[in-house]
């Protein structure tokens, strides 16, 4: 194989425009394949150990730090035990009802988000899951390329194949941004209310849960007329959801 792409046999001629492309073609599949198998080794330590950041924090703290170089993001790592429960139940109810249900993906969510968002000519509504936007979280940078969607599905399979359900949510809640450099549960509690993440109390969890759209705007602007009624209609569902 290495004597191919080299163009090393014996009496080899010279390589033409199509075995150039050939040959970066074969690089291209074995580099994506090596890519993936990296996500890969890194979901399965991630079933027993917990990360210490991902690609969004990291994007996150650089842009910061362009203004403020020594700045570094709120963050503490909670285990799942120690996350209120009225949480799971608010981010469930808010980002993926049927998170139980489904195995990475809501088909239907997908199409209602598709259909709202070609009536309003622009997006206006997502369909992604929990996994979905915990792989994103992840791996994945802020900048929008063509093959992001993509690559964000392989990793939602590969989470939802090596994890369990309780595991996902405990990354998620650990990992997502809660602010302008707050990052997950425990942050975004003492952030905001000066308490734990497992001492969040039904009104508080539902408001976080508000917040996960846009965090950075309602880290500033924590009493608007949406967010309030957004809050309230979390706060009824949460007896509706089951949390793993």
């Amino acid at each position: 194989m290495m004597r191919w792409l080299m163009n090393d046999a014996p009496n080899a001629p010279p390589l033409s425009v199509g075995g150039y492309l050939k040959r970066a073609a074969l690089l291209f599949i074995v580099f994506v394949l090596l890519y993936q198998v990296w996500i890969f080794l890194h979901i399965c330590w991630w079933v027993k150990f917990n990360p210490s950041s991902s690609a969004f924090m990291e994007d996150r703290l650089a842009v910061i730090q362009e203004k403020h170089p020594d700045a570094t993001l709120q963050y503490k790592w909670v285990d799942y035990a120690k996350i209120s429960k009225h949480l799971k139940r608010a981010v469930i109810a808010s980002e993926d009802a049927k998170f139980l249900d489904h195995e990475g993906f809501d088909w239907d969510g997908i199409q209602k988000a598709y259909e709202k968002n070609l009536k309003k000519g622009k997006i206006v509504a997502g369909g992604s899951t929990i996994s979905q936007q915990l792989a994103k979280n992840l791996f994945l940078s802020t900048k929008r390329t063509p093959w992001r969607k993509g690559q964000e599905a392989i990793i939602t399979v590969m989470l939802e194949s090596v994890m369990t359900k309780q595991r996902i949510l405990e990354i998620y809640l650990n990992v997502i941004e809660w602010g302008d450099g707050v990052f997950g549960a425990e942050a975004a509690a003492r952030h905001y209310y000066k308490t734990s993440a497992a001492g969040l109390s039904k009104g508080q969890a539902a408001r976080l849960a508000a917040m996960i759209p846009n965090p950075r705007f309602y880290d500033k602007h924590q009493y608007t007329r949406y967010l309030n009624r957004r809050t309230g209609t979390i706060q009824a569902r949460m007896h509706m959801v089951s949390v793993p």
